[in-house]
C-alpha cells in the first residue's frame, strides 16, 4: 500500500455527530450558521475536509433531504473543503434514509463496513446495505471513506473491493474509527495489526480516537504515515477536566502535531487528489 501524500497529513473534522445534545454542549454545532462558521475557523485552522451531520430546527439528528443539500451548497460556497456526508445518521436511521443522504451530491459519504455495538445501542450495517450503498456511491461518483470500527471489518472491506470493484475516482481512503465502546480499542497494537491487514488496493488511510484514546491514536497515526480526523463528534474535552471550546481548537492541535512530525496538514485541493474526488 502506498500513501502518495506521507509527507502531509490530511485533517478531517467531525464538528456534531449525532449522540452530544445541544443541552448538554451547547458550543455543538447544530445549526447551519454555526456549521457554516465552524467550517470556515476549521479550513483556517488547517482541516481540508469536514464530516457532516445535521440537525433539525430542535437540535436532533436528521437525514432530511433538503435540508443536507441546503447544507452542502452553503458548505461549498462558504469554504474550500470537501464535504462529506455521513450515511450512518443516528442508530436510529433506516436503510432507505440512509441511502437517501447522496441525493444531496457531497464530494464524499462515509461508508462504514459492518454492524458495531455502539455503547448501549447497535449502528446496523448489514452486508445488503452496505453493497447497496457502494454501488450507488459508484453511480453517483461520489468518493466513499471507508469507516472500519473493528478488524472484522478491514476484511469486509477486502471482500467488496474483490466483488465490486474500485470507488469513483480509484482511489481507496479508510477511516480507522478507534475507542468506541464496541469496537477496537485506541492503542498502537491494535492500530499497527489494522494497517497491516488493509487490502493492497488501499491507498491512504485515517484514524479516529474516541473520548481519551484521541491524542494516542493521533500521534500514533501521525508516526505510522497516517492522516487525521478530529473534532466534537469523538471528544469533548481537550484534556481531564478540560471542555473544548470549539472545534477549531481540536483542529489547530492536530494540525501542530502534525507540524512537529513534519507533516503539515494539506490544503482542500491536495486533498481531493488523493481522494479522487470529482472537480468542483
Amino acid at each position: 500500500m502506498e500513501n502518495p501524500a506521507a509527507h502531509q497529513v490530511m485533517i478531517t473534522v467531525a464538528p456534531t455527530g449525532a449522540e452530544t445534545s445541544k443541552l448538554a454542549c451547547p458550543a455543538l454545532p447544530t445549526t447551519l450558521a454555526e456549521l457554516v462558521q465552524t467550517a470556515q475557523e476549521c479550513e483556517a485552522a488547517g482541516a481540508a475536509m469536514i464530516h457532516v451531520h445535521i440537525r433539525d430546527a430542535a437540535h436532533q439528528p436528521s437525514l432530511d433531504p433538503a435540508a443536507l443539500r441546503e447544507t452542502v451548497i452553503a458548505l461549498r460556497e462558504s469554504t474550500g473543503l470537501l464535504v462529506q456526508l455521513s450515511t450512518g445518521g443516528s442508530v436510529h436511521d433506516g436503510f432507505a434514509a440512509r441511502l437517501a443522504v447522496l441525493d444531496a451530491e457531497p464530494d464524499s459519504c462515509s461508508l462504514t463496513m459492518g454492524t458495531t455495538n455502539f455503547g448501549d445501542d447497535v449502528f446496523a450495517n448489514p452486508w445488503p446495505f452496505i453493497v447497496d450503498l457502494y454501488r450507488l456511491s459508484q453511480e453517483r461518483q461520489v468518493v466513499p471513506e471507508f469507516e472500519l470500527f473493528d478488524l472484522g471489518q478491514v476484511h469486509s472491506l477486502a471482500r467488496l473491493l474483490r466483488e465490486h470493484g474500485l470507488p469513483f475516482g480509484g482511489q481507496v481512503h479508510v477511516d480507522l474509527v478507534m475507542g468506541v465502546p464496541g469496537g477496537m480499542p485506541g492503542d498502537v497494537p491494535t492500530m499497527v495489526a489494522a494497517v497491516a491487514a488493509l487490502p493492497g488496493e488501499v491507498t491512504s488511510w485515517s484514524a479516529t480516537g474516541v473520548g481519551r484514546s484521541t491524542l494516542p491514536v493521533a500521534l500514533a497515526a501521525l508516526a505510522m504515515g497516517g492522516h487525521l480526523r478530529v473534532g466534537m463528534e469523538d471528544v469533548l474535552t481537550l484534556s481531564r477536566g478540560v471542555p473544548v471550546e470549539s472545534n477549531a481548537q481540536l483542529v489547530s492541535r492536530a494540525a501542530e502535531l502534525a507540524r512537529l512530525a513534519q507533516r503539515p496538514p494539506m490544503a482542500p485541493e491536495q486533498a481531493r487528489r488523493l481522494l479522487g474526488c470529482a472537480p468542483r
